[in-house]
């Protein structure tokens, strides 16, 4: 009463090869523009992030995940001494340093 009939499909023509490759030309497409406007401007930005983490020395004035502005007091291998006022020092991951500010911002 609810379930209407099911009928067997009839063979496919012998030129339908071409038409499903144009049905998975949107799909394609939309990856192609998605690696264009989303991945690859990403994977630029972390590439440009890792090489400034790099770079930190002693006496950089940097700005931190949470905002705060200090100076490079200490350079470990994963860790950086931050001096945000006088005689106080934050310890945090070199991951945390958002920006490198130019000198004499910090004072």
């Amino acid at each position: 009463m609810f379930i209407s009939q099911a009928f067997a499909q009839t063979a496919a023509p012998a030129g339908s090869t071409s038409s499903s490759m144009l049905s998975l030309l949107p799909l394609v497409l939309m990856f192609v523009v998605l690696y264009f406007i989303m991945i690859r401007p990403q994977m630029k930005k972390q590439k440009e992030h890792k090489a400034m983490v790099e770079a930190l020395a002693k006496g950089d004035e940097v700005v931190i995940a949470g905002g705060v502005l200090g100076k490079i007091a200490k350079v470990g291998d994963s860790y950086l001494g931050i001096e945000v006022s006088n005689g106080v020092e934050l310890q945090v991951q070199r991951q945390a340093v958002v920006q490198v500010m130019p000198k004499g911002t910090y004072k």
